[in-house]
Formats: C-alpha cells, structure tokens, sequence
C-alpha cells in the first residue's frame, strides 16, 4: 500500500484523488493546500489528513507526493521531498527554468527517489496505442508526425501573464508527444506566433496561435499545431507516417451516433475539455505510478523527459521570438 500526500487540492489534485481513491493498493493520508478550506473538502472526502507541506515531508506515513500546486512552486517541494527521501509525482512542466531543473535532477539522483513527470498523454489509450504499433513497425520507420492540439476558448489573461507563454504551458504536452512518436529527440526546432484570438493576450507577450517544425538528426520531422480556440470543441488529433504506411488517432466525440439526413451526415461533438477527454489517460499515468512504486520498477516519463521537454519549450519560445531556427 502506497501512502501518499497531494499537495494541491485544485482541479488536478481533485482528479488524481478520485483515481486514488479507487485503487486497492495506494491511499491518500495527507493533503495541503494553500487555501485551508479547499484541502478541508478534498481531504474529508479521502479519510485524509489536511498537513502542511514541512509536516507531509517530515511524516513517516508518507511515502510519495504528487505535485500539483502551481509550477512556481515546484522548485521547492521537490527539493524538499527528495530530501525527505519521497517519491514525487510531479505535474507539468517540473519547473520554468532548465537549468533549474537540472539543480533538481542532481537532487533527486543524489536522494535516489522515483520521480514521474505527468505527461499524462503518453498514457492516453489511442496514443500509447499508436507508439506501440510504432515499435513494432507496422508503418516502419517514422518519417513525419504531425500533432494538432486546440483549446476551446483561451485561458484568463491572469494564467497567461503568468503561465510562461504558449510553448511552456500548452505545446509542452505536444512537444514531448513529438518525443514520444519520433523516437528521436529533435536537435532544430522552428516555430511562429501569432496573437489572433485576443489581442490582450498579444498585449501580455504571448501568441494564441501557434505552429512548430522539428527536425531530428536522422531527418524525422515533426509539425505541430496550436490554438487557443476552437469553435468545435477540444481538438486533439496526432497522424504518424512512416516508410510503410500511416497511424492515425482521432478526435473523441461525445458519443459515437451518426445522423445522416438530405441535408448530409452530423455526428456528435467533441468531448468538452481536457478533462473529458484525458480522463483515462490521469488514472493509467497514476496507476502507472503506484505499480512501480510496489514493484520497485522504474517510472516514466521521468524528470529527464521534463527537462527535455522544457529545452525544446525554451527553443519554440526564442524562435518566435527572433523568426529564425534554433537548435537543441
């Protein structure tokens, strides 16, 4: 039985205290948050305690933490808890700064705690299903990837002001898809920007529209597509060429009826949000999480994967800053 502490009683924490709630072998004993009320409400629905965050590192009853506070708050909990000798669940992107990540990554090799970074969308069903036919060279070697990835409607001015931009907030979960899918780290990236859905989000230094080219070393490309609106719905789609054929994995809809009358055929929309539509993909990443915890296997994606990740996020954001390629 893994015990663990979510720090966070957000949105995400809500989401992975539903999945562990469900699980046979792992508990949530400890919750904290900056609001004490909120962590109140989550913790008396898990039979928790609520803690502070020097009391959870220092507690005998805890043997990981999941992360899920806000990234400017991650440098600290996780130097904390690897210290304390935790195993950390951390949530996207560990950290703003590489080369803060990479204080962290000496940290946490040097404590030889497990560390997930939770790019939940390795683990959703369609897209690990995609990977894995990748390996096994049903399309043979990958050539192209493309990956598109639109939100219905943008976030507040306030989260964007402080989310790091487009890149490090919203392409970072396509850009370690890219990694995922390619099988080869990219070593150029190219990328461009465009404030076109508010121009208040333009006014804050940061673009709504977004479109991205990488390049590996052996001549794999991948494109990548992003924006913050979407009168349809959640668009998440990703397409793998290879040598032998094409892998594709499509939109999921709210349901799958089809109408068809004189005026053509309709089918459903799609799922509402990212919660809808990764749903499966949060509770297989924690599942993923607690099997290597018992099992003593490795985890992954690892916080490597976020650092690299994070590189690739920083180049984006230089070349849309400066229109020119920048290499990894």
């Amino acid at each position: 039985m893994i015990r663990i502490a979510l720090l966070g009683a957000g949105r995400i924490g809500q989401v992975h205290a539903r999945t562990i709630r469900g699980m046979d072998n792992a508990t949530v004993t400890a919750v904290s948050d900056f609001f004490p009320e909120t962590a109140e409400k989550l913790a008396k629905t898990l039979g928790a305690e609520v803690r502070d965050n020097d009391t959870i590192m220092a507690s005998d009853d805890v043997d990981a933490v999941v992360v899920g506070t806000p990234t400017d708050t991650h440098f600290d909990l996780i130097m904390a808890a690897a210290k304390a000798g935790k195993a950390i669940f951390c949530e996207k992107p560990v950290d703003m700064s590489a080369d803060r990540i990479r204080e962290l990554i000496a940290v946490v090799e040097k404590a030889g705690v497990p560390f997930m970074t939770a790019f939940n969308r390795r683990f959703d069903p369609s897209f690990a299903n995609v990977q894995s036919r990748i390996s096994a060279g049903e399309v043979g070697d990958v050539e192209m990837v493309t990956i598109l990835s639109r939100d219905p409607t943008p976030p507040p001015l306030s989260y964007v002001k402080s989310s790091g931009g487009i890149f490090r907030d919203m392409m970072i979960h396509d850009l370690d898809m890219a990694r995922f899918l390619l099988g080869e780290d990219p070593i150029e990236v190219v990328a461009y920007g465009s404030a076109l859905v508010d121009p208040a989000i333009g006014d804050a230094g940061d673009v709504d529209t977004a479109g991205v080219m990488l390049k590996t070393a052996s001549g794999k490309i991948c494109q990548i597509s992003n924006s913050r609106r979407a009168t349809y719905g959640y668009d998440q789609r990703i397409e793998v060429h290879g040598a032998k054929g094409m892998l594709r994995a499509e939109n999921h809809l709210e349901n799958t009826v089809e109408v068809a009358t004189e005026a053509g055929y309709r089918r459903a929309p799609t799922l509402n949000f990212f919660l809808e539509r990764y749903e499966s993909a949060y509770r297989r990443e924690m599942e993923h999480f607690v099997a290597c915890l018992n099992d003593g296997t490795a985890v992954t994606p690892t916080i490597h994967d976020g650092l690299k990740a994070q590189m690739l996020a920083d180049a984006a954001t230089v070349s849309c800053q400066t229109g020119k390629p920048v290499a990894v």
